[in-house]
């Protein structure tokens, strides 16, 4: 089975916590129902989201979030073949922003849509190096 990684950024409609919540129990269950991980790093105006697990499965997820009325002007950043996950233990890892992310300034000023897929693969790639339980469920 080949294996996807792919990444993309959009604009939450209606952010909150319920609404975050709502996302974030919504993405692990149909993850885990369908064989795919991966991580939300989210800001009160920007979600930046990595997707693996079987090409297809990861395909139909997109192609569902481009059709979600919660996330505005997607744009994908990278999608490619995959050998290892980074999140090999989480259904959708939520983290709050790091101080080594983008400042909310930076996000504001374009940073999203000026960053390439090298650097967004290394802010995910530093995140799954950080220690921490796996939300299932």
């Amino acid at each position: 089975m080949r294996l996807m990684q792919l990444i993309y950024t959009s604009r939450p409609f209606g952010f909150g916590p319920e609404a975050l919540d709502d996302i974030l129990m919504s993405a692990r269950r149909h993850n885990r129902a369908n064989g795919i991980t991966g991580a939300l790093i989210c800001r009160a105006d920007l979600f930046v989201q990595l997707l693996e697990g079987p090409r297809s499965a990861v395909t139909r997820t997109f192609g569902r979030i481009l059709q979600d009325d919660r996330h505005l002007d997607v744009a994908l950043l990278h999608a490619d073949d995959l050998e290892t996950r980074l999140f090999p233990g989480w259904d959708m890892r939520d983290d709050p922003p790091r101080s080594w992310m983008w400042s909310l300034a930076e996000v504001r000023a374009g940073a999203a849509r000026e960053a390439t897929a090298a650097s967004v693969r290394a802010i995910f790639a530093r995140l799954a190096q950080e220690v921490a339980e796996p939300v299932r469920g």
